[in-house]
């Protein structure tokens, strides 16, 4: 797969010039087959992640509307032990969020050692919806670049492994896909005016994604740009993005419970010896 992952700041990044859909040569079926494998081997590493407490991850998830937030989570954290996920969404903030900075709410749903946060939307949309619908002045979202890319170097200091998606869907797609809804009477619930008057800045948003890409891009935090055209080919790239992330952690993860083993069973053996 050949996927446009950003990991240096400032790195231009022009989303018309990458393509939504996947690769001509991708099998469907063969995709299948791949993501069940990556499946079974992210269970065995989250289990890994779990048992050590040694790291955390996160994930990030952002796109626009209909490019499959939710189809991502269901498909992809499918193959995780609910026990050690979390999912956080964040829409329109509170009335006590607004009275704080734009990362306390955000903050609060990071991921302790040992587990996997997911978030649908983040603290992005405080340099995306804000700036496309001017809701705060100018001068104040462009410093959130800094204060995301500090807030993001902190957790990864910590331990926590980050992994940012950008889910890249064309304009002709999403609109097949608003149109479905009101077609289809199952997905009627997700009918959103908004959705249809947020295409009207189609643009403006491009320009406000690309922006974020390009400066909150790092070695500890890069984001991955996510064809999202088709949903079998988006849950692939996502799933074995987050398995290549994990796998280079799994002897240290195993060192540290193999450590832990072997202490406990000393324990247990001096317990059984002065029964």
């Amino acid at each position: 797969m050949d996927i446009v992952t950003i990991d240096r700041q400032g790195e231009k990044v022009r989303l018309d010039s990458i393509s939504a859909a996947p690769p001509k040569e991708t099998d469907r079926d063969e995709a299948k087959r791949e993501l069940d494998e990556l499946g079974e081997e992210l269970f065995d590493l989250q289990d890994l992640l779990w048992g050590a407490r040694m790291n955390s991850v996160l994930i990030v998830l952002q796109g626009r509307d209909t490019a499959g937030k939710d189809g991502t989570i269901k498909h992809v954290a499918g193959y995780l032990n609910p026990r050690g996920v979390s999912v956080a969404s964040f829409g329109v903030p509170s009335e006590e969020e607004r009275e704080h900075d734009f990362l306390w709410r955000i903050h609060r749903y990071t991921p302790r050692q040992g587990e996997l946060a997911i978030f649908n939307r983040s603290h992005y949309e405080d340099v995306l919806v804000v700036r496309v619908h001017g809701l705060v002045p100018e001068s104040l979202w462009k410093e959130r670049y800094g204060h995301i890319r500090d807030f993001e170097e902190m957790l990864a200091e910590h331990g926590t492994l980050i992994l940012k998606f950008f889910l890249h869907i064309s304009r002709e797609e999403q609109e097949q896909r608003l149109l479905a809804r009101e077609k289809e009477p199952r997905k009627a619930w997700k009918i959103n005016a908004g959705d249809w008057e947020d295409r009207e800045h189609w643009d403006d948003y491009t320009q406000a994604y690309e922006e974020a890409l390009s400066r909150t891009s790092t070695k500890g935090a890069p984001w991955t740009i996510v064809p999202s055209d088709s949903k079998w080919y988006r849950n692939l790239v996502v799933a074995r993005t987050l398995v290549e992330t994990l796998r280079p952690h799994r002897e240290a993860w195993q060192e540290r419970l193999d450590e832990v083993g072997a202490r406990k069973k000393a324990q247990l053996e001096a317990w059984r010896k002065g029964r």
